[in-house]
């Protein structure tokens, strides 16, 4: 008997956004199923990090849908009763979406415990007791539990950034999305940040990762995509897209940041 395939968890549908007669986004389509590690990739100003900000809430788009879940936000024209139930569906999905930023964005004067926890606190309305205990199975899911009392400046850089990795996972959302996670990092502390979105991966987490590290988009990713002037330009696995791209213009960027890294 065949396994069913999984579910798609998130819908992206004809998404548009621009930035005053800047096109961002024109007509972004991609599934995404249930567990797959899905890499974004492209060059500067392609439009990946906008895309990630329009599923989690932080930017409105013009145009298109999102749905996570059960829940769908769309942007068209549309009745006082439609725009009130597309406001209780962004609140709905903006629960349901984890956000690791390149700069870790752990609140300085609380230890990386109180990250976590209070995070829950405030977002969940998990009791202090809950949320401690919470935190720190998170924090040794990332392996910092031993460092659960020290302040964000404490730590390295990729400690904070697992940091706020656990503080993301505390949540338990359906999907995290990460925008450069490992850009602001130094060459050595990529791979324990890595290395904890592997595993995540093993485990089911469905996970969006915004990357300029093309041997992790590679190795680790189910799914890769290309996106270019805002449109997704090809999807495949890491072997389909690294190896046989379909598209002239996949193959001329991965032609051309393969022979960046291979002369730095």
């Amino acid at each position: 008997m065949t396994m069913a395939e999984p579910s798609i968890v998130v819908r992206i549908a004809d998404l548009q956004k621009s930035y005053k007669s800047h096109k961002v986004l024109n007509g972004v389509d991609l599934s995404i199923r249930e567990g797959q590690l899905v890499c974004l990739i492209g060059r500067s100003g392609c439009g990946k990090s906008t895309l990630l900000r329009c599923l989690n809430g932080l930017e409105t788009f013009d145009r298109g849908s999102v749905t996570i879940g059960e829940d769908t936000v769309i942007r068209e024209s549309f009745t006082r009763e439609e725009s009130r139930l597309n406001r209780v569906s962004a609140q709905k999905i903006r629960r349901e979406v984890g956000m690791v930023f390149q700069d870790f964005r752990l609140f300085p004067h609380w230890t990386v415990l109180d990250n976590v926890a209070r995070s829950l606190s405030i977002v969940k309305g998990t009791s202090s007791k809950e949320a401690y205990e919470r935190a720190e199975s998170y924090l040794g899911k990332v392996g910092l539990l031993a460092h659960k009392d020290k302040f964000p400046i404490q730590l390295s850089g990729g400690q904070q950034q697992r940091g706020a990795i656990a503080r993301a996972l505390a949540l338990q959302p359906k999907v995290i999305l990460y925008d450069e996670p490992t850009s602001a990092l130094d060459p050595e502390l990529v791979s324990e940040v890595l290395h904890v979105m592997k595993t995540l991966d093993q485990e089911g987490l469905t996970q969006i990762v915004v990357t300029h590290e093309m041997s992790f988009a590679r190795d680790a990713s189910d799914i890769v995509v290309y996106l270019e002037e805002g449109q997704v330009v090809e999807v495949g696995s890491p072997d389909e897209i690294f190896r046989s791209p379909k598209d002239d213009r996949t193959r001329l960027f991965l032609k051309s940041v393969l022979n960046e890294r291979s002369h730095s």
